[in-house]
């Protein structure tokens, strides 16, 4: 308790300026993860991407990323054997976001696309263990996020190859493509709009103290999809195409109409992307705030400040527009050769599942999501169109972050606790 009434601005500066830098590693790592497959397709560029980033990221930070932030900032750790000492949660919370951040940085600098929910939530188990106990630690909670990392690349391959499937069934396999492309691609627009806005509406304005009935978020999440799909028609009804043009040319010529839905689900990969992971930098940081403010109490509910939100929002832009390009092409151009149309694919599976994933209070990894959803359009067109070395190496870097994250947090809370205590 002296700890903290003695250091108490101290401690929050502290944690502003670690949360900071570990949003920042987000932008400049996790957030190519999110637009790889946008930039990869050649749909969009890199610049355009991070203009995208720069409004929908933000967005979805500061709209939809206050309840996943709640399992971040209190289901990972116990720390009912600590609270006579509070300041211990305070020093493993910043330690736990120094690590990840020094993790990303380092990663970021060597263009390796690694997951920061792996890293934040393998620094916290980090200190849990060398500050508190191995009790201290919902391994219960742990199994779930661990369980879920194996399932939402999955999920998010499953849901790409179907839907690249359906794309070669009513479209590509038709006797005119083209025309099939502009009469279906609406219809994929409005799946972007209704499933963006349902998942919205249902958990991620909660702290906004905007609730809406079932009935009404559907109704809501159904117009906006109408008004998604009718922007997106007006920009498809500009491609033309020779209507005397060969099969393969109108093939061609598809793929210029899912241009304008490329850009929609990049937009909403940022938009998911941010709403999930901003949790990751920020959830520590609004631990830290709360209890510093409160004394030490760690029975406090207080809510995430908004201001927290923005400042975690603001984190993950700068490091997109500083480091962002670095690691970009990665998963776009990697992994399997992407058009508009498989991109599209890739992309709206693996947003759908980020904001699935926010919708149920789980903090999955993006990274492994984007990666499942990119191997499932690759699948689609056979083994081949898959190069396993690269899907090797990435995996190899999932697996080293947990220890390597937990291994630097269980340093920096030794040194933050000599530090002050």
């Amino acid at each position: 308790m002296t700890v903290i009434a003695e250091h108490g601005t101290a401690l929050i500066a502290l944690a502003v300026i670690f949360g900071l830098f570990m949003t920042w590693g987000i932008g400049a790592n996790d957030v190519a993860n999110a637009l790889g497959t946008s930039v990869g397709s050649g749909a969009i560029t890199v610049r355009t991407a991070i203009i995208i980033a720069a409004i929908f990221e933000f967005l979805g930070a500061v709209l939809a990323g206050g309840y996943v932030t709640k399992t971040i900032r209190k289901d990972i750790i116990d720390p009912s054997s600590i609270a006579d000492n509070p300041e211990i949660l305070v020093f493993g919370m910043l330690a736990a976001l120094l690590a990840a951040g020094t993790w990303l940085t380092i990663a970021s600098i060597k263009g390796w696309p690694v997951s920061t929910t792996h890293s934040i939530v393998g620094a916290l188990v980090g200190f849990a263990v060398a500050g508190i106990g191995f009790d201290a630690v919902n391994w219960g909670k742990i199994g779930q996020i661990v369980t879920s990392w194996v399932i939402s690349p999955v999920l998010g391959g499953l849901v790409a190859f179907a839907l690249m499937i359906s794309i070669r069934r009513l479209i590509l396999n038709t006797e005119k493509p083209f025309e099939s492309a502009v009469r279906w691609a609406p219809v994929y627009a409005f799946m972007v709009g209704f499933i963006m806005a349902l998942v919205t509406l249902f958990k991620g304005l909660k702290h906004l103290n905007f609730n809406l009935s079932i009935p009404m978020s559907l109704a809501l999440a159904a117009a906006i999809g109408l008004a998604v799909a009718l922007v997106a028609r007006i920009f498809i009804k500009r491609v033309r195409i020779d209507e005397s043009a060969d099969r393969h040319f109108q093939f061609a010529s598809v793929e210029k109409v899912f241009v304008p839905l490329m850009v929609l689900t990049a937009c909403a990969m940022a938009f998911a992307h941010g709403s999930n992971d901003v949790a990751n930098g920020i959830g520590p940081l609004a631990a830290v705030l709360a209890l510093v403010r409160s004394g030490g109490d760690m029975a406090q509910t207080s809510p995430v400040p908004l201001w927290v939100l923005l400042l975690g929002g603001a984190g993950i832009l700068v490091g997109l527009a500083t480091y962002g390009y670095r690691v970009m092409q990665t998963i776009g151009t990697k992994i399997t050769q992407l058009t508009p149309t498989s991109g599209f694919c890739a992309t709206m599976a693996a947003a759908a599942t980020v904001v699935l994933a926010s919708r149920i209070a789980i903090p999955v990894s993006t990274t492994h999501i984007a990666v499942g959803a990119v191997m499932g359009v690759g699948l689609a067109h056979g083994f081949a169109a898959l190069d396993l070395r690269v899907v090797g190496k990435i995996f190899v870097s999932w697996v080293v972050t947990l220890p390597v994250g937990g291994a630097l947090s269980a340093f920096f809370f030794f040194f933050l606790k000599g530090v002050f205590a």
